[in-house]
């Protein structure tokens, strides 16, 4: 099993260069199943979530290529309709498929999703989606299956919640329905706009893409595009916060400041600097980190992807920081294993409360989750001593070459 080994201590400094974003390129990947014409995409992060969908439409019979950091994917002829258990239970956005095998083909059995354990995320959102479309939803042994007769046809739909996913998999659905698709109250993240910059590089007719309401007037079929991922705002505020925790001074390339709003206000507040220049930002570390309260929200509030990152930092502030989280009900596992470190929080339902301590400690810990890994990945590069972090797999699931990456940086930290 792998395992992460860092020595802390040291300020992080120089350059380092964001990926392709996670959230944003599994949609899209799906989204190629629409149409038989070849896609390429570049900006592409090797992940084990991106290698995950990529054998899975694989699987299906899509020809893949991958080169660098370009994906082509080519899905003239699939056969087979249904995603196994086997690939689908590794990761919870493999149920993306399903929008676009149902808007191609009529149908589509994808076995229920896995992921990481952070709390409840139903896919009923994306079934409602789907039934006001018009197709018919059966469920069995695990599985959803879903079937249209004479085609989907466009019709308004109201989300519940600001689901991402659901979003997503309704938009691509909807991309071949017959006549005009609203969606109502839709996830307003930058990934909802790259998707549908992509479903209309390749003909569709999306707008509205970054509000609340989503239009997309169907059409009869799709051809092949090329298209080029947005940066990850997520593996950005993981850097931004190290440079923070460690009192560092880097500079990030390939970012989009926009995207980084909520992240870069509240890392200000804690005392750190933000400057903008070029194609990225520049971090300098506050000499003493200030409490400050977060609760997170959907997109353009302070992201649930960031919580227990900027939950490492805070363990370090000089007060009591108060963190709620809104979106997922079971993503502090994190704050026991930074306990082991020293850490000061006591969680209570959706709430944590994080009494800054003069230092943390290395020691041994696991990561929980993909996020939780990454909070642990910063308390190490702070604490004294030697910390070593197990799971690492959760870790690959989002970030690509982290340990390369950060030793570029001048961390002590090496995969064992």
């Amino acid at each position: 099993m792998e395992k992460l080994v860092i020595r802390g201590g040291v300020p992080l400094s120089g350059r380092v260069r964001v990926s392709g974003a996670k959230n944003a390129v599994l949609p899209i990947i799906a989204a190629t199943l629409l149409t038989q014409d070849t896609c390429r995409l570049e900006g592409v992060p090797r992940l084990t979530d991106v290698k995950n969908i990529v054998d899975l439409i694989s699987h299906m019979g899509a020809e893949t290529g991958w080169e660098e950091e370009t994906l082509t994917v080519t899905a003239h002829r699939l056969h087979k309709l249904e995603a196994p258990y086997e690939c689908v239970s590794r990761m919870r956005a493999s149920f993306l498929i399903m929008g676009p095998l149902l808007a191609r083909f009529g149908q589509a059995r994808v076995c229920l999703p896995g992921g990481c354990n952070i709390g409840t995320r139903p896919i009923d959102l994306h079934l409602k989606g789907f039934s006001c479309l018009g197709a018919q939803i059966t469920r069995d042994s695990g599985y959803i299956e879903a079937r249209v007769k004479n085609g989907l046809k466009g019709t308004r739909i109201y989300l519940d919640f600001p689901s991402v996913g659901a979003t997503e998999n309704i938009m691509m659905a909807a991309v071949l329905a017959d006549g005009l698709t609203r969606i109502e109250n839709a996830a307003e993240e930058p990934e909802i706009v790259d998707l549908a910059n992509f479903l209309n590089a390749m003909g569709g007719r999306v707008s509205g893409a970054g509000t609340k309401v989503v239009s997309i007037e169907g059409v009869s079929a799709l051809k092949g595009a090329n298209h080029v991922v947005i940066p990850d705002r997520v593996e950005a505020g993981t850097y931004m916060v190290a440079a923070a925790i460690t009192g560092g001074d880097i500079y990030i390339d390939n970012v989009i400041t926009e995207h980084l709003k909520p992240v870069i206000a509240k890392l200000e507040e804690t005392g750190a600097k933000i400057l903008n220049g070029g194609q990225g930002l520049r971090v300098i570390g506050p000499e003493r980190i200030e409490p400050v309260n977060v609760m997170t929200l959907p997109y353009p509030g302070f992201p649930t992807d960031m919580q227990a990152q900027i939950t490492s930092l805070l363990t370090r502030a000089n007060g009591t920081s108060i963190i709620t989280e809104t979106v997922f009900e079971n993503r502090f596992m994190h704050a026991e294993e930074l306990a082991r470190m020293g850490a000061d929080i006591c969680v209570d339902g959706r709430t944590a409360i994080v009494k800054g301590v003069p230092g943390l400690c290395g020691a041994k810990v696991q990561a929980t989750d993909l996020r939780g890994g990454a909070a642990l990945i910063i308390a190490g590069l702070a604490a004294t001593g030697e910390t070593e972090i197990r799971f690492v797999h959760h870790i690959d699931r989002g970030y690509e070459s982290i340990e390369r990456k950060l030793s570029s940086l001048g961390a002590d930290i090496k995969r064992i």
